[in-house]
């Protein structure tokens, strides 16, 4: 009996790539739909070579998504991370570049009515127990991906996606600062462990022994490094109430340094085992954050504009991510946002086989 295939719409999110599949499309039972995805990607070969995976983490990415019925809230999505050369999927951390994609798949699959000239969705992330609101370009009441935004890392220029997250704080540790502390000791280098919808490990990138502007190549080759902090994170873990992370895609590695081109923080991110080719949408908004801590390992190499609505730069090796953040008149960050894009790259069936 043939393959009869399973709906699904494949797109991009920011600089991210993956298949989206409407909830009831898949099983309900995790290591069934597991092992599905799995086979979707071509996981584990680290060319996904008989799969829809691109070989590489920010392209072996699933979203799942289904109509909510939680109060104020129009969209339900679980994101899984498909491990390229390991037979892993992991449901231990948001996405917030394929958050940008929910929305557009949301109104094509009808879940979702569009308005005119834009619609605002709200959006529950099953990893995390958070939501977002997403604001798609909708003119004449029909979604567009055409448009003259531009984000570091994806060529071109399509329509805005404005994300706006209220309520990420702790989202995966149950506090911004799960220890407690601005700086934490791990194997005697400084740290900051932060959670503000992305669990991060913050070091200087001086203290683990690099300068904090090499590139993505640069990075992957330095197994020296890749094994000094790996035996980090596997420290930090616990100490962010997220157990033991060997298995686990958080928390992520973020290197910083003193910007260098006009931005407010440079940063050098690992995801959790490879160098990221920029950086995700909830790194960068918990880095930011960092930025604006006071004495945490960010704040120091910051350089931050005064007054309550800030725009944090973050340089990466693909240029940079600007977040905008709100505080209060106590410093207190009320609301944070990003600005992305999205694009319908096929929609048909695919087939486990």
């Amino acid at each position: 009996m043939s393959d009869p295939g399973i709906d699904c719409m494949w797109m991009r999110g920011g600089t991210s790539k993956g298949g989206f599949f409407l909830k009831d499309d898949l099983p309900d039972d995790p290591k069934e739909r597991d092992a599905i995805l799995l086979r979707i990607m071509g996981s584990p070969d680290p060319r996904q070579i008989d799969g829809m995976g691109g070989g590489d983490p920010l392209t072996s990415k699933v979203a799942i998504v289904s109509k909510s019925d939680r109060p104020d809230v129009d969209i339900d999505y679980l994101f899984l991370q498909v491990f390229v050369d390991e037979a892993i999927v992991s449901d231990t951390q948001n996405c917030g570049n394929m958050l940008a994609a929910v929305g557009p798949f949301a109104i094509e699959r009808g879940l979702v009515a569009a308005g005119d000239p834009e619609t605002g969705i709200v959006i529950h992330m099953n990893n995390s127990g958070r939501t977002a609101k997403a604001t798609i370009q909708t003119p004449g009441g029909a979604i567009t991906y055409s448009g003259t935004t531009q984000i570091d890392g994806v060529p071109g220029s399509a329509a805005p996606v404005a994300l706006e997250f209220r309520d990420t704080t702790g989202s995966m540790c149950g506090a911004l600062l799960p220890t407690g502390n601005a700086i934490d000791r791990v194997d005697d280098i400084e740290c900051t462990l932060m959670d503000n919808g992305m669990p991060c490990i913050i070091l200087r990138a001086t203290d683990i022994g690099i300068i904090g502007y090499e590139s993505r190549e640069e990075l992957d080759a330095n197994d020296a490094l890749k094994a000094r902090i790996e035996a980090i994170r596997l420290q930090a873990g616990p100490m962010m109430k997220l157990g033991d992370v060997r298995d686990k895609s958080v928390p992520k590695i973020m290197l910083v340094a003193p910007a260098r081109d006009g931005g407010a923080i440079s940063v050098r991110s690992f995801i959790p085992h490879r160098a990221h080719a920029g950086i995700g949408v909830l790194g960068a908004v918990t880095v930011a954050t960092a930025c604006l801590t006071s004495g945490s390992v960010a704040a120091d190499l910051a350089a931050i504009s005064p007054g309550t609505q800030k725009t944090i730069t973050v340089e990466h090796p693909s240029g940079e991510t600007s977040c905008l953040l709100t505080v209060d008149e106590h410093g207190e960050i009320k609301s944070s946002a990003i600005l992305r894009t999205a694009r319908k790259l096929f929609d048909g069936r695919v087939f486990v086989g």
